[in-house]
């Protein structure tokens, strides 16, 4: 047979975590070092590989309740190659260390078992008050598989220079980095996006290192909005987004 299509075939590589295309993870298990996957993001795997739910304890059931931040997970163990993919979204990965990583968990495909996962909140993390806007915090080291809804954009931050992003299209960024939240700077309530532009919510970043945006906002009709002045003002958009 003859297609086209050949040109997609696996990769032939030793690496455990390899990016088989922009869109598709490829992880190697050996046996004695597990994976943590996205619930249902298993698209193919060869070899003798079992999928058990990961336990969830209740502190960890509290907060995601309390917050709507937390992972829903399935434990990939065994002797084989898993695929991995949520909605043809590009996959990136991470090598985490000492430094940390700070990110919605939305946007979390896989990550190694040894990893350490936290929810915090950005207010009462970084002394801001009012946003109650809540992340996923990772420590350890190992490699996290990140999805984003299109090519991303990796920014620097130095000490000489500090980032804005947009609230709704950050991804992750470095733990280490100080972190300012605000809003509209006239007196019309937070509830309005400012002055008309649409514009609401933005992350100041301060200090060394990298933050990660991607170039949507996951606005309707991936996140849909309600009706009515809430949903002209933006109240509600980018809620259960599409990877909850």
């Amino acid at each position: 047979m003859q297609s086209p299509l050949f040109a997609y075939t696996e990769q032939q590589t030793q690496e455990r975590w390899t990016v088989q295309n922009p869109q598709l993870l490829r992880v190697a298990l050996h046996g004695h070092e597990d994976v943590l996957a996205r619930k249902g993001a298993m698209v193919a795997y060869q070899g003798l590989v079992e999928f058990d739910g990961e336990y969830v304890s209740p502190g960890q059931r509290h907060a995601r309740r309390r917050t709507g931040e937390g992972l829903d997970l399935m434990r990939c163990s065994g002797q084989g190659t898993v695929y991995l993919a949520n909605l043809a979204q590009y996959t990136h990965l991470v090598d985490v260390d000492h430094e940390g990583l700070t990110v919605d968990s939305a946007y979390v495909l896989a990550l190694d078992s040894a990893l350490h996962t936290e929810v915090i909140a950005v207010d009462s993390q970084f002394g801001i008050s009012g946003s109650g806007k809540y992340q996923l915090n990772i420590t350890g080291r190992g490699k996290a598989a990140l999805m984003t809804s299109g090519q991303p954009l990796l920014l620097q931050v130095t000490g000489e220079t500090y980032v804005n992003v947009d609230a709704d299209a950050v991804v992750a960024w470095s733990s280490g980095l100080r972190v300012q939240m605000q809003a509209q700077t006239h007196s019309s309530g937070v509830w309005r996006r400012r002055g008309g532009t649409g514009e609401g919510w933005e992350l100041s970043f301060l200090g060394q290192g990298q933050v990660l945006v991607q170039p949507s906002e996951l606005l309707p009709p991936q996140g849909a909005a309600p009706s009515g002045p809430a949903g002209q003002y933006g109240v509600g958009q980018n809620q259960g987004n599409a990877w909850q």
